[in-house]
C-alpha cells in the first residue's frame, strides 16, 4: 500500500547526509471499498414503493344495492374535458354547479369545505360527505385518479363511483365549458 523510498544516493565521500524519504500513498485499496460500499447501500435499500389505494368493488353476483344517502350529504363530482370538473352538492338542479380545478385552492378547498358542512349539520363525523364521481366519456383516466387523491387527502369518509352520466349533467356540463364534443 504504502511505499517508502530510502535510496538516498551511492555517493562516496563527503558529506553525510540524511536520506530523503519519498512518500507514495497507494489509493487502490480505498477505491475498492469504495465501490464496495456504494454497491452495498444500492443494493440494501428500499426504493419509494407505489401507493396504492383501496377500492372496493361489489361482486358481479350481487344484485344492484343502493345506499340510502340524503341529498343533503351528498355531493357529485363531473368530471368533464380538459381537466375540468363541475360539481354540485345535492341533487341536480337544486344548487348551483361550480367548476372547479384540481389542487389546494380548487376541488380539494371545496371538498374540506363541504365535509366540514355536513359534519357539521348531522353531528357525527361518520356521517360525513358522500362523493359520487361520475367520469364522462371526454374524461381521462389521470383526472380520476387525481380525483380520488384529493378525496383521500380532504379525508372525505366515503366516495362512489357511477358511470351513468345522465342527460341533465352533460347539458349543465356544457353550460358551464366543461365538455367539448
Amino acid at each position: 500500500m504504502a511505499e517508502l523510498d530510502t535510496s538516498g544516493g551511492d555517493k562516496k565521500g563527503g558529506k553525510v547526509r540524511s536520506k530523503k524519504q519519498s512518500t507514495k500513498v497507494d489509493l487502490t485499496a480505498m477505491v475498492d471499498l469504495a465501490f464496495l460500499l456504494i454497491t452495498f447501500f444500492m443494493l440494501t435499500t428500499t426504493l419509494a414503493k407505489p401507493q396504492a389505494m383501496d377500492m372496493f368493488m361489489p361482486d358481479k353476483n350481487d344484485k344492484n344495492e343502493e345506499l340510502d344517502v340524503k341529498a343533503s350529504r351528498t355531493m357529485t363530482v363531473l368530471l368533464g374535458s380538459d381537466n375540468k370538473i363541475v360539481w354540485y352538492m345535492g341533487v341536480i338542479g337544486d344548487n348551483p354547479p361550480t367548476v372547479d380545478n384540481f389542487g389546494k385552492n380548487g376541488i380539494r378547498k371545496s371538498l374540506v369545505e363541504n365535509n366540514k358542512q355536513v359534519i357539521a349539520n348531522t353531528g357525527n363525523p361518520e356521517k360525513g360527505l358522500m362523493v359520487i364521481i361520475k367520469p364522462t366519456d371526454k374524461s381521462v383516466y389521470k383526472n380520476f385518479v387525481d380525483i380520488l387523491d384529493e378525496i383521500k387527502i380532504a379525508n372525505v369518509p366515503s366516495y362512489g363511483i357511477n358511470n351513468k352520466v345522465e342527460n341533465a349533467e352533460i347539458g349543465l356540463m356544457k353550460d358551464q365549458g366543461a365538455f367539448k364534443e
